[in-house]
């Protein structure tokens, strides 16, 4: 009887909650490339070859597609998360967080890939284990008007998720993770981490919030060194380490973060390839209107290790710059969202050729049916020059020796409900 009055107990101080988004939309995506040479041909790594007085401009060529999608408004998932009250101000969770796409069914319940996570909290704050988001990517998505969702997403986020992509693994550092209906989970560390261990500081700091991370990469360390097989990425690949720190209090919400992720390395070669990443953000709610902001550097940073120049010209370093400037309006039940972003990538490499760059411009429309149901629009336009080739989503530019690819545009039309 002792037994079972104790179970009641903890059962009425624990909590689990069933939660999700089915986000649902008709998308359409248009890629331009044009043929920019003027009787000059290029190679695909931008280095004329040939010059021809007689080249006849061959115009511009589109890669175009529509169709239902997911996402749009905000991600589709489906997730589990819980609270036991421990006593004494202690409290143990857990959220298991998978994403969907509810569009096609393919992904379901496969991984819980969007986060993974359990923890305790108290007076002290919060330490949690598994895989969550990393410090540097909260601003780019908290601060931007679409939410990093859809085509409106910001170019700040677009570039640095392909700036920091690494080969993905499966657990077994052995066999690359390459089936479309399950998200591989090993191959980047721009918006999430796995194996991670992360401490939040308490709420009640009057307003001050703040976060620090680091995950393992879970590569096999021996000694002596010698005994390390000669294999890239063998050793370091996949850790991350970062934070991030900020002030939220009335309309003002003011953030800055730092992460380096190591995306690449060779133990014999002593080389070690980072993406160090810092950011600041800040929102400003003015009742009318609510202003958003960002500047972001990250940067690929080479240990070369003494290895010889020839090597170095091979792996150059590169800086990528972004900025972003949105608004939010408040019209009845909807909400106009817009935003402008732009990226710049600086190449340490003196070939005469100009920077890649870009920018976007993103418009949209919320309608909220109720606090959980809501239709939404949004179009976006994304302008390369330099030979960047970002897009708003869809298919990939057609890109060779004669296009270049130039515009991307595209829209969203869809419905999201929260439950």
């Amino acid at each position: 009887m002792a037994a079972l009055a104790v179970a009641g107990v903890a059962s009425a101080q624990s909590s689990v909650t069933l939660f999700g988004v089915v986000d649902a939309s008709i998308s359409g995506y248009s890629n331009s490339s044009r043929d920019l040479n003027n009787g000059v041909t290029y190679n695909a790594f931008g280095f004329p070859v040939a010059y021809n007085p007689f080249y006849v401009n061959k115009g511009s060529v589109r890669t175009s597609s529509r169709g239902l999608t997911n996402s749009g408004y905000n991600s589709s998932r489906l997730g589990f998360r819980g609270t036991e009250d421990l006593g004494g101000g202690l409290a143990a969770s857990f959220w298991l967080e998978a994403p969907i796409t509810n569009d096609d069914g393919q992904t379901g319940v496969s991984t819980f890939a969007r986060r993974s996570t359990v923890s305790l909290s108290g007076g002290f704050g919060e330490v949690r284990l598994g895989r969550d988001y990393v410090p540097t990517f909260w601003n780019d998505t908290v601060f931007d008007p679409f939410g990093t969702n859809g085509v409106g997403t910001n170019l700040v986020s677009t570039a640095n998720s392909a700036f920091g992509a690494f080969p993905g693994y499966a657990k077994a550092k052995t066999t690359l993770v390459n089936t479309p209906s399950i998200p591989d989970v090993g191959g980047s560390n721009y918006s999430r981490a796995s194996n991670s261990i992360g401490y939040f500081l308490p709420p009640n700091l009057g307003g001050f919030y703040g976060q620090v991370m680091y995950a393992f990469s879970e590569k096999t360390k021996y000694s002596p060194g010698l005994a390390t097989p000669d294999v890239t990425n063998n050793s370091r690949q996949g850790r991350y380490v970062g934070g991030r720190f900020g002030y939220a209090n009335g309309p003002l919400d003011v953030a800055i973060s730092y992460g380096s992720s190591t995306i690449a390395d060779g133990y014999y070669l002593g080389v070690t390839s980072k993406i160090n990443t810092a950011n600041l953000g800040a929102s400003y709610d003015f009742g009318p209107v609510k202003l958003f902001g960002e500047i972001s550097r990250a940067k690929n940073k080479i240990d070369l290790g003494g290895t010889s120049e020839p090597y170095a010209a091979y792996v150059p370093e590169a800086v990528l710059k972004g900025y972003l400037l949105g608004v939010t309006v408040p019209v009845g039940a909807g909400l106009i969202r817009a935003s402008y972003s732009a990226v710049k990538v600086n190449r340490d490499m003196d070939d005469g050729l100009a920077d890649p760059k870009a920018n976007k411009l993103a418009l949209g429309y919320v309608h909220n049916l109720s606090k959980r149901t809501a239709l939404y629009a949004t179009i976006a336009r994304v302008s390369n020059k330099n030979y960047a080739n970002l897009t708003v989503g869809g298919p990939k530019f057609i890109s060779n020796d004669v296009f270049t690819p130039k515009t991307s545009t595209g829209y969203d039309f869809g419905i999201r409900h929260a439950f």
